[in-house]
């Protein structure tokens, strides 16, 4: 028999199902930083990411256990999809009406999804410091601008993965994307960041 540490997301989530405790808390232990950042990147606030972040995992634990969980081998995407649509309730219930669409009529013929980087260590060095000014101008983008950004560079997953979670069309994520960029570079021009990738 395996060790907990040793078993996938998925041979954990099925072996909570069938009753072991213990194989939530590896769960939780192995997924709990990324999702409790994911949340605060999106609202902003730590007490209400605090909050949605428990929320969250009653959702999972009360899924699991109602046996709506079904092995995919994309546990932690599905996790995810939890905390977003946690996020999504949440928001509709405060009737927030903050975040931007995209129009029907959206070109997404700039977007440059080709960004290739120099793995030389000044480069790297670059790029880091980038990536914290892009963290910081984040704050200033409305919610699901702000989700893509942190689930495509922070997360690395692709615009199918991030329409999956978020349960839109790839355009969408897409059209998302093009609209974050574009207010970024604005911030960037405002603050005077330099926003290069090398």
């Amino acid at each position: 028999m395996s060790t907990l540490e040793s078993m996938t997301d998925e041979e954990l989530a099925l072996s909570y199902i069938n009753g072991n405790n213990r194989a939530f808390d590896e769960l939780l232990s192995r997924s709990q930083d990324k999702i409790f950042n994911y949340i605060m990147y999106v609202v902003k606030d730590e007490d209400l990411a605090n909050d949605l972040f428990q929320e969250t995992y009653l959702k999972v634990i009360t899924k699991m256990q109602n046996g709506r969980y079904t092995d995919t081998g994309k546990f932690f995407w599905w996790l995810t999809r939890v905390a977003h649509n946690v996020i999504i309730d949440y928001y509709r219930a405060q009737k927030s009406s903050r975040i931007v669409e995209p129009t029907k009529d959206n070109d997404l013929s700039n977007l440059n999804s080709n960004l290739v980087m120099d793995s030389n260590r000044e480069s790297e060095m670059a790029n880091a410091q980038v990536l914290r000014d892009v963290k910081k101008l984040m704050e200033a983008l409305p919610e699901q601008q702000r989700e893509v950004v942190f689930m495509r560079y922070y997360q690395e997953l692709s615009f199918k993965e991030i329409a999956e979670i978020t349960g839109v069309s790839i355009n969408t994520s897409l059209g998302r994307m093009r609209y974050a960029l574009i207010n970024l570079r604005k911030l960037t021009h405002q603050h005077g960041v330099n926003l290069v990738l090398e």
